[in-house]
């Protein structure tokens, strides 16, 4: 079954790439200035459009100014589509003449035509839209010297009314000084405004860039959170939601799309009153609370409100839903207790080993001194038994790690058919199993550097588990041995049970974890420590064999094991010969 696409995050900014922040500066200057270019059209053709009716209603009016109007307009034009768009610089270029330029010798001329033709039209305000030009697209030097451009261009104006009749010129200087007073004003003004919007507009392309880099980081945290975290609103609709609270929430047909509602599930409703309640109160609350989702068991789960400021929409309120899976709880409870349980184990293992050699000891004199065979067999059965409480205790020791394991000591190979069967045969009869058991023959040339005592408390381990949960039927547990590839051979362990609980198989291999009251959670652990110890593995898996003539599905405990060269010389190992003992754990 193909699995659902990841629903988008509500976290993840889509309208904050930081690529597209940095390049808002230049649409801001793109904007600009096919602002002003489209202005200086527009005057263009109203220029031409004011003095095409003057001409018509007979106003006097002169020809020329309707070509350098004409002009003016076909100038503007082409330097909205043959310049391309950019800043004025510092000084006076070509792209400035072309631009300021051109806008200041129209009007100079404009003004100084209507003037000998005796109209009443003043072009002296246009000079404003070249001072713009020049102070928002260029720099302030460049601002300042048009404005002077212009005032020089006004009092030459002035002078030459002034030397065409004895009139009083004192007006028009005056005027002339004074509205490039003003010019120098608005360049300095507009300067220092536009400059002052460019840093804001910096600042805040600087801020929100920042902002998006610090929502990324949130997002990236929120999702790698092992903790679920959900915001809900008032309503019960679940507007954001990391991949750890999808995953403990569990229906994936709900989950598969970003935005989702409480009420869809009946096993969400211990939420959905959590929320309303924290919502209704005004107060966060915690609380244990059990959720059931789909053909999934309950899951427990330890959950904790909080209530974020209203986001603006009428003010809505919103809810974050923290969630904590109880059994990740537990397994930090059992993972401490076992760290307390190593370091218990390691100082009774060291604390017994003083009164076993003594009994060695004294089971070995007392040995010399006995004739009877009938006593001699009791002091072979305590010695027997001592070496193997030595070798457990040796054993606790090595899975605590407080006593390394001898890399350089080289366990001898053993044939990994022949240990198996024998280890089998030797379980089955002890357990009356020998009908539920089915062994398969596996490759006899098949070598592996595993301990042989070792390797029987693991299939003895797994077989006793196998045996607590299927029948008494034929074939009911059955064992593979394989090569799987030129490195590696397998010993795979199934039988018939029933499958697991999720939450059992998340855990299955932890310390203190057991679905069994009676049982101390140990065995599994150990086992895939030792098969550790021996560059061994030890995985579970549901999969299908052939049981009383047709498939049958069931729990199978596969160990792989690294082969040795088949040139080795290997042999099952003494210590297999020894009988088999229910495992301890």
């Amino acid at each position: 079954m193909a699995h659902a696409a990841p629903a988008p995050s509500w976290f993840d900014p889509s309208t904050t790439d930081p690529q597209a922040i940095r390049s808002e500066e230049s649409q801001e200057m793109l904007r600009q200035w096919h602002g002003f270019m489209t202005a200086r059209l527009v005057l263009g053709l109203v220029l031409v459009t004011l003095q095409t009716a003057l001409y018509l209603t007979g106003t006097p009016h002169s020809k020329t100014q309707i070509g350098i109007s004409a002009a003016y307009l076909a100038g503007t034009l082409a330097s909205k589509l043959l310049i391309r768009p950019r800043p004025l610089g510092q000084s006076f270029n070509r792209v400035w003449g072309a631009l300021v330029g051109l806008d200041l010798l129209t009007f100079s001329v404009l003004q100084m035509l209507q003037t000998g033709a005796g109209s009443s039209i003043n072009y002296t305000p246009l000079f404003a839209l070249p001072i713009l030009v020049a102070s928002v697209l260029g720099s302030l030097r460049l601002a300042l010297g048009t404005a002077a451009g212009i005032t020089v261009l006004m009092l030459i104006e002035a002078l030459l009314s002034y030397l065409k009749g004895p009139t009083d010129v004192t007006p028009y200087f005056a005027q002339s000084a004074l509205s490039g007073v003003g010019y120098f004003a608005i360049a300095w003004l507009s300067n220092q405004l536009s400059t002052r919007l460019a840093n804001e507009a910096q600042r805040a392309r600087q801020s929100q860039l920042a902002a998006s880099i610090q929502r990324q980081v949130n997002e990236l945290v929120i999702e790698s959170l092992p903790d679920g975290v959900l915001v809900v609103d008032e309503k019960g609709c679940v507007r954001a939601a990391n991949p750890a609270a999808r995953q403990l929430l569990g229906s994936q047909q709900k989950l598969g799309t970003p935005i989702f509602d409480l009420k869809d599930e009946a096993g969400w409703r211990p939420l959905l009153n959590l929320t309303r309640l924290s919502v209704g109160t005004g107060l966060s609350h915690e609380e244990d609370v059990t959720i059931r989702h789909g053909t999934d068991g309950p899951r427990r789960l330890h959950a904790r409100t909080r209530l974020a400021a209203p986001n603006g929409h009428a003010g809505e309120s919103l809810c974050v839903l923290f969630l904590q899976d109880q059994r990740e709880l537990e397994a930090r409870v059992r993972t401490e207790r076992m760290a307390g349980m190593g370091r218990l184990s390691t100082a009774v293992a060291h604390e017994i080993r003083n009164p076993l050699s003594a009994i060695t000891q004294a089971n070995a004199l007392l040995d010399e001194d006995l004739s009877d065979p009938k006593l001699k067999k009791l002091t072979e059965m305590v010695s027997q038994n001592a070496k193997r409480l030595e070798k457990i205790v040796n054993d606790i020791l090595n899975v605590s790690r407080v006593q390394p394991y001898d890399q350089t000591h080289l366990i001898p190979p053993i044939a990994l058919d022949a240990a198996t069967h024998r280890i089998c045969a030797d379980w089955a009869t002890q357990t009356a199993s020998l009908q539920r058991l089915t062994v398969h023959a596996g490759d006899q040339t098949i070598g592996v550097r595993f301990d042989a005592e070792h390797l029987r408390r693991v299939l003895v381990n797994l077989l006793d588990n196998a045996r607590r949960h299927t029948d008494e039927g034929t074939d009911t547990i059955q064992v593979y041995i394989s090569g799987s590839d030129a490195q590696h051979a397998t010993v795979s362990i199934w039988s018939n049970a029933p499958p697991m609980d999720q939450s059992v198989e998340r855990h299955l291999f932890e310390p203190f974890f057991s679905s069994d009251s009676r049982s101390s959670g140990l065995g599994l652990y150990i086992c895939r420590e030792l098969c550790e110890r021996h560059d061994a593995s030890l995985v579970y898996q549901r999969t299908t064999r052939e049981a009383r003539g047709r498939p049958c599905e069931g729990n199978e405990f596969v160990i792989t094991l690294r082969r040795v060269d088949p040139a080795d010389n290997f042999s099952l190992a003494d210590n297999t010969t020894t009988p088999w003992q229910p495992t301890l754990y």
